[in-house]
């Protein structure tokens, strides 16, 4: 039968053993986490694109690049998403836009991209979400002046990437924003999107946009 002390003895290497294994284990965890890396950084861009702050948008697998100059009030973005499963190759399109009436779809200032009847090539309609009805295949005029207006396809991956400049109200800090993305053109213009959850939860806030990193940041969007 062991003694007291034999026991005792027992009981600490067991305890130091435990406090071994669970340091290993914090340093594992710290380590796995210091090398893991955002989607939205290992985005590569056409030359002549660049931003300072990215962020993992979850919802629907989008990712959203963006600059922000405060002194002249003007929000540069590179938004990417890929059409729905099922999209035919080209046939679908994505959207992303401000809201600084709600944090919802209506009241939007949106940019849709798509490829128009019969063209090869994606093209940027903006669109001013009044309302929850059908988009027509022409733009229509939006709150903020919108220019550098563009698309593209990004490769083997499916997304579609589109590129803006929007002019925001001077000393904006914050900003509510939308994204979505449907399957189809029908004559000319963006189909309706689903309505899953996925769907649903596309949206969230920017914040300290007038921040000015010397290099990319990452940010979480709430």
């Amino acid at each position: 039968m062991a003694s007291a002390t034999t026991t005792h003895h027992r009981g600490s290497h067991a305890i130091l053993r435990l406090a071994a294994f669970l340091l290993l284990a914090s340093a594992s965890a710290t380590v796995l986490a210091a090398g893991s890396s955002s989607a939205c950084e290992s985005e590569k861009f056409p030359a002549g694109r660049s931003y300072a702050t990215c962020a993992d948008l979850g919802a629907l697998g989008a990712t959203l690049h963006w600059t922000y100059d405060a002194s002249t009030s003007s929000l540069s973005v590179a938004f990417s998403a890929k059409p729905p499963p099922g999209s035919a190759a080209g046939a679908g399109w994505v959207a992303w836009g401000v809201n600084t009436a709600g944090d919802g779809m209506k009241g939007a200032q949106s940019l849709v991209a798509f490829k128009s009847s019969g063209s090869s090539a994606y093209a940027v309609n903006t669109y001013n979400l009044t309302g929850y009805r059908p988009l027509g295949a022409a733009s229509t005029p939006i709150d903020f002046k919108a220019t550098g207006l563009a698309a593209d396809a990004s490769g083997a991956d499916g997304k579609v990437r589109m590129y803006g400049v929007l002019q925001l109200p001077k000393g904006t800090e914050a900003v509510n924003h939308i994204w979505q993305v449907g399957a189809a053109v029908n004559n000319g213009a963006p189909a309706k999107h689903a309505f899953a959850k996925e769907n649903l939860e596309a949206k969230g806030r920017l914040r300290r946009l007038g921040e000015r990193p010397s290099r990319l940041r990452v940010v979480t969007v709430t």
